[in-house]
């Protein structure tokens, strides 16, 4: 069996190296019988940034990418396009006899694009996801993806229930788990020994930590300078660390916004495990991205959501993850009640979401094996 796994962002990084560590796993005996599977890593270069995207190869263990594309930034459908042009001729030359795409990015959308135009069958990770916000890139690029796609590997309950009702055959749909969890697991111990909270002055519990990239809540000067005043609100109460998105730290030098309180502590982009360890030692996580929402209620962490939906429904189910909205309107009240109730236990915990247990990885190797047979 021949794949070709399509990476493009740091999101996508933390989702294709499970899979390979799976298939790796497979190959040398200890993991299911049969047959070997073969795979193409394609980088296709969406972020090209070495904090966005190379030291987060070096943090997975992840191989060098087989293939780089190279395709950079640029407008939706120029970005979209040069991707969708580049792989497919990365496809007529392997002929795979399986693409994977994961998770909701512009180049997950060419890869599924270029291969089924080529008659190639498309596994999507993270598949079913909706926020019903067709204005978000993200959103047609979930919903194009999952209605060209074969296998469909979902989170939740919800996934499977939204996929349904767009009249999706049960068939194609496989609950796995999320993928971000296991490498969260594997990540975790290495991750507890970075030195980040010395480097920055901060303690396990004191501080919260801040992140924000979605363009609607950065790429405009009077949105980005009224969350951050509410920000400053909640660090008087306790310090806030700041690791700054490539395109939120542009913006924040664009718009004169990059020398912010004092008790706000604001870094240029971290490594993963850097990344992981704020995430475990933080008293509450402020965050408007999907995969940091994820990782704290792996971790436990309370997280605050800069959005004005839920982007992981079962993650509010469980009462980890509370919305404050996009103009950060509730965020305060919301700071304030965490701060008055008992802090987190620093022990390892267990995540309460069912198959969100580090193992998501095996699950769609088992299902692609199956399905080959």
């Amino acid at each position: 069996m021949r794949i070709t796994l399509v990476a493009a962002t740091r999101p996508n990084f933390m989702k294709i190296a499970p899979l390979i560590r799976a298939i790796d796993k497979h190959n040398t005996g200890t993991g299911s019988s049969g047959a070997k599977i073969e795979y193409m890593l394609v980088h296709s270069g969406q972020h090209y940034d070495y904090q966005m995207s190379q030291v987060f190869f070096e943090d997975l263990e992840l191989v060098k990418p087989d293939i780089h594309l190279g395709v950079g930034s640029g407008t939706h459908a120029w970005q979209t396009g040069s991707a969708m042009m580049e792989f497919e001729k990365v496809l007529l030359k392997a002929r795979p006899d399986l693409v994977v795409v994961v998770g909701d990015v512009n180049s997950a959308l060419a890869g599924a694009l270029a291969a089924v135009k080529l008659h190639i069958p498309v596994a999507h990770v993270e598949a079913g996801v909706r926020t019903g916000d067709m204005g978000m890139a993200e959103e047609v690029n979930r919903l194009l993806t999952d209605h060209i796609s074969h296998y469909l590997f979902t989170t939740s309950k919800y996934d499977d229930a939204d996929l349904k009702k767009e009249g999706i055959p049960a068939g194609r749909i496989h609950r796995v788990g999320n993928i971000m969890a296991d490498s969260l697991v594997m990540v975790r111990e290495s991750a507890g020994r970075s030195d980040v909270l010395n480097r920055l002055g901060v303690k396990d519990g004191g501080y919260a930590l801040l992140t924000l990239h979605r363009p609607a809540n950065v790429d405009e000067r009077e949105k980005l300078k009224m969350i951050l005043s509410r920000i400053e609100e909640v660090s008087r109460s306790i310090p806030v660390v700041f690791p700054a998105h490539p395109r939120t730290l542009k913006n924040l030098l664009k718009f004169g916004l990059d020398k912010p309180a004092s008790t706000i502590i604001l870094t240029t982009p971290l490594g993963y495990r850097d990344m992981l360890r704020l995430e475990m030692g933080a008293r509450f996580v402020i965050t408007d991205s999907g995969g940091v929402q994820v990782e704290a209620a792996v971790l436990g962490v309370p997280c605050l959501t800069v959005m004005d939906y839920p982007v992981w429904r079962i993650t509010h189910e469980t009462g980890g993850n509370k919305l404050v909205g996009s103009d950060c309107a509730g965020l305060e009240k919301a700071a304030a009640r965490i701060l008055k109730s008992p802090p987190q236990s620093q022990s390892k915990p267990k995540s309460s979401i069912p198959l969100w247990d580090g193992h998501t990885a095996d699950r769609i190797v088992s299902v692609l094996l199956k399905a080959a047979s």
